[in-house]
């Protein structure tokens, strides 16, 4: 495995290339691919410096970070959107919720459509395209529940529209909840600000979903794709553990 960093102050990492895809680990607040108003780098564009030519096959949200796969050519690209496209891809997440879902592990099977007034957000509606996403408990916290998502469907905000409809929003999202960051004073019962700081650093104050495992197979050859979880989600984490057990 190549422990390669691109040139960008968020240092994206390429975790697995071959002739035929790149996989990276893609930081939050990087976009995956260029915006309507292109005013800010994406990843794409950092990978068509490296490599002349890039194709995409699916994108993460700006604020989600974890694995994500460009195609290098054209057929590669026609054979990996196939078997995106085709569900033949198993796509694992995780993320930090709000609450304690009442079963440990169930699914979301709600249709997704786009909102009819606000662009960009997404709802659940009965008219909108089926979505379906599975999820498991992997830890419970007093106030959160650190969960393992698995999408059968790639909707856009999926895990986030559906989290929200279950009354279990994604931590720190600024669309689906109120967006406030995790702070240890919320946490830690006797909490004492230092005398060296004026305020609080939040522990997390980015969306608390990460792409963590993709799995496929790619010319007969089975793929597995991982992701590390990134520094601040691994700090929130242990915090959570040492102060907010139930």
């Amino acid at each position: 495995m190549p422990d390669q960093y691109l040139p960008h102050p968020l240092k994206p990492e390429i975790i697995f290339e071959n002739d035929a895809f790149v996989a990276i680990n893609k930081p939050s607040g990087l976009l995956s691919v260029p915006d309507r108003k292109q005013s800010e780098v994406s990843l794409k564009d950092l990978l068509l410096k490296k490599y002349g030519s890039i194709f995409t096959v699916h994108r993460l949200d700006k604020d989600t970070s974890g694995v994500i796969v460009f195609a290098k050519d054209e057929a590669a690209h026609k054979q990996l959107s196939a078997l995106f496209e085709g569900r033949d891809v198993e796509k694992y997440y995780q993320g930090l919720v709000y609450g304690i879902p009442a079963h440990e592990e169930g699914s979301v099977n709600a249709p997704i459509a786009e909102h009819p007034a606000n662009n960009g957000k997404m709802i659940t509606h009965s008219k909108g395209k089926a979505s379906l996403t599975d999820y498991k408990i992997l830890e419970k916290f007093r106030l959160y529940s650190w969960l393992e998502f698995r999408i059968h469907t790639g909707r856009t905000h999926q895990i986030r529209v559906h989290m929200q409809h279950q009354g279990n929003s994604i931590v720190c999202d600024e669309l689906y909840s109120d967006g406030t960051p995790l702070l240890l004073s919320s946490i830690k019962k006797k909490f004492n600000l230092s005398k060296k700081e004026d305020e609080e650093r939040p522990l997390l104050n980015r969306l608390a979903l990460h792409s963590h495992l993709l799995k496929f197979e790619f010319d007969g050859e089975a793929i597995t794709l991982e992701a590390p979880l990134p520094k601040d989600l691994r700090a929130a984490l242990q915090q959570l553990e040492k102060h907010n057990k139930g």
